[in-house]
């Protein structure tokens, strides 16, 4: 069975998530560090031990094919994507094996700006839309994984 999973740290969309999902009948897993604490009574929540990646490497271990993973994590993506699950960020873009490597390109490109001393534009206020653009997108998400 398909089931939602959610890197809940600094995920802005968890609770609609949860309430979308459940209008599907699918499943959801918060994953979360131990310096977030979750109590949405819809949802498994798994909280991970502190870590370099360990909430990640724990959703990587857990996610099934067909699986949708919301994550704003462009690594974590790549790799769910690998795995054959469906993947969306917190704006309602869909992570795809078409635009992963752009997006993972444009990050490193950051990453070194950064690096020799240079600055980056940070991400824009999220703004009260997003989240009826993003529900839009998560739930053509959620009507093509269960058609899988």
């Amino acid at each position: 069975m398909v089931k939602v999973t959610i890197d809940a740290d600094g995920c802005p969309v968890v609770q609609i998530s949860v309430e979308l999902a459940k209008e599907y009948d699918l499943p959801s897993v918060i994953y979360c560090d131990t310096s977030h604490q979750f109590d949405v009574p819809d949802a498994t929540v798994k909280t991970i031990s502190k870590g370099a990646d360990a909430v990640d490497f724990a959703i990587l271990k857990d996610v099934e094919k067909g699986d949708i993973v919301v994550t704003q994590d462009y690594g974590l993506a790549a790799m769910v994507l690998a795995k054959g699950a469906l993947c969306i960020d917190q704006n309602g873009r869909e992570f795809t094996n078409e635009n992963i490597d752009q997006l993972l390109f444009t990050r490193h490109l950051g990453q070194k700006i950064r690096q020799a001393g240079g600055r980056t534009k940070g991400p824009k206020k999220r703004e009260k839309s997003a989240n009826e653009i993003y529900g839009n997108k998560f739930r053509q998400l959620c009507e093509r994984a269960i058609k899988q």
